[in-house]
């Protein structure tokens, strides 16, 4: 049975994968948060990832994603740990359920909310609220390249980015879409002007759908040029379209100005549901506090959301923001990365409740 044949049953069924790290703590809050809602979603826990793999050798199993095919989403909390090698973890687990489900719109709020304070000074949450779609199957990240002569002084190794036409080209208009359905601005992100070959055929082919959407407002900046705009001038940005590196870096800073890494919630989406869609915060497995308790779990609980969004619940989805923003500006619950005091599950539990709410 496919995904697009699991999405009309009256109940939604979601692979949890809690992962490594603060990844099982946040996403049992997110879980809590979403059995809140009421909506009729059954969740079924798969314990992959580092811990599985100094078991068995793999991240996940043999046919894992052959699994994960028959679910409507996945959730996952986060995957690394300081005894597996990175690339291990990365290219064992996630990158391959991005690359073979054809994830490709990696879709990134970054906004400030009330009661948060912002490290750019002055700044409200109008000031800061954009929308990034990172290119999630290719460019830098596409895994071309190789070592030669290894072990020895002249070791090399090379990692060549590869862009196609086809791949820019389905996300643009996805970003498009967007930015015609928010504030009608989008900015694309290349180094073109140093990379005159794979972000030459990007601004090419953003050029081209641009013609399309006479109503959005289309700019080319540079990569360097973006970072100190989102610093300098946040809130001249609406929709961000980005490649897979600049689209990574760049949302790490956009956590940043919105108060922190654990604020950070994705999507992994295939618009066309052939497959399950990923949703996962962005902040990673943080080794040194997992286990304490005191993570924040606000990327978790808002990817949550995006997942009900995509399922069709978009009430549901909107109730989840909700209470996140009312918590956070009713201080009821805070952690102590935005200096408060609340550990996860406390705020965890503020944000059920708040859903349960009577509106």
């Amino acid at each position: 049975m496919t995904a697009a044949q699991l999405t009309t049953r009256e109940r939604s069924l979601v692979a949890v994968i809690p992962g490594d790290g603060v990844g099982p703590e946040v996403i049992a809050e997110g879980v809590k948060v979403l059995r809140a809602t009421g909506v009729p979603i059954e969740f079924e826990e798969l314990p992959w990832g580092c811990r599985y793999f100094l078991e068995q050798g793999r991240m996940m199993p043999l046919d894992g994603l052959e699994v994960l095919d028959r679910y409507d989403a996945i959730y996952l909390g986060a995957v690394g740990w300081p005894s597996v090698p990175d690339h291990e973890s990365l290219w064992g687990l996630l990158l391959p359920i991005r690359k073979r489900f054809e994830l490709f719109a990696n879709v990134r709020p970054v906004r400030l909310l009330t009661g948060i304070p912002c490290p750019l000074a002055g700044r409200q949450p109008a000031d800061v609220d954009m929308l990034f779609f990172r290119e999630n199957t290719e460019g830098e990240y596409s895994g071309t390249g190789g070592r030669v002569h290894a072990g020895t002084d002249g070791e090399l190794a090379v990692e060549a980015p590869v862009f196609t036409r086809r791949a820019i080209e389905r996300l643009a208009r996805v970003a498009f879409e967007a930015a015609r359905g928010r504030r009608g601005a989008l900015v694309s992100v290349t180094k073109s002007n140093a990379s005159r070959h794979a972000y030459v055929l990007w601004d090419e082919v953003i050029a081209d759908v641009a013609g399309e959407y006479a109503d959005v407002r289309m700019e080319r900046v540079l990569v360097d040029a973006m970072a100190a705009r989102m610093v300098l001038a946040p809130a001249s940005i609406d929709v961000v379209i980005a490649s897979n590196l600049f689209g990574d870096i760049l949302t790490d800073l956009g956590s940043a100005l919105a108060g922190g890494m654990g604020l950070g919630a994705s999507a992994n989406v295939d618009p066309a549901r052939r497959h399950p869609s990923m949703f996962e915060p962005v902040h990673g497995s943080a080794p040194d506090i997992g286990g304490r308790g005191i993570a924040n779990p606000i990327g978790a609980i808002w990817s949550g959301a995006m997942m009900l969004e995509h399922l069709g619940h978009i009430d549901a989805a909107q109730s989840v923001i909700g209470a996140i923003e009312s918590v956070v500006a009713s201080g009821v619950a805070r952690t102590v990365d935005l200096g408060g005091k609340s550990s996860t599950r406390e705020f965890g539990d503020a944000v059920a409740v708040a859903v349960s709410a009577p509106q």
